[in-house]
């Protein structure tokens, strides 16, 4: 799990060994694979309208992209501990909060970057609204939060257990 604070970013030694993962495969057999379909779309005659050189080239950008941001995401990445299970909601956490202190509407997430972000278990950011509210609360701890609409909104914090995958 990740939490940034003055640029660096605290990983899990898993979560490191994905990121860079990603990182290796991205540099080496996806670039390989994306100038393939690059020069074999380049074959096919004029570039203004061939749709496939386009489609590659795009696709070809948002990957340099996703490798640049590896690139600094692990580069100022610390390897450490998962947080401590000590009902502390901090980075790294799953955290079931109740709305307006209404223990029958509630919502259960992690709390980490987007980075974990899973089809498994809903993910807020430590920096969105809800995620600086809640971040440092202690279980049983009220956390106001500003909404989009600028009004300000009450959770309580009913668990905050370490996340494992």
């Amino acid at each position: 799990m990740t939490q940034t604070s003055d640029n660096v970013t605290w990983l899990t030694q898993e979560a490191y060994n994905q990121l860079r993962a990603e990182l290796e495969y991205l540099s080496g057999p996806a670039r390989t694979e994306i100038a393939k379909k690059i020069e074999a779309a380049r074959e096919e005659g004029d570039l203004r309208e061939n749709g496939g050189y386009h489609a590659a080239k795009e696709e070809q950008g948002k990957q340099e992209l996703r490798i640049r941001q590896l690139q600094q995401l692990l580069e100022n990445a610390k390897v450490g501990e998962a947080p401590a299970d000590d009902g502390v909601v901090e980075p790294g956490m799953v955290v079931t909060i109740a709305f307006d202190g209404d223990e029958d509407d509630t919502i259960t997430f992690l709390l980490a970057s987007r980075e974990y972000a899973s089809a498994d278990i809903e993910t807020y950011s430590p920096q969105s609204p809800l995620g600086t509210g809640v971040n440092g609360k202690k279980v049983g701890d009220l956390a106001e939060y500003e909404l989009p609409n600028g009004k300000t909104a009450s959770v309580k914090v009913l668990a905050a257990k370490p996340y494992s995958a």
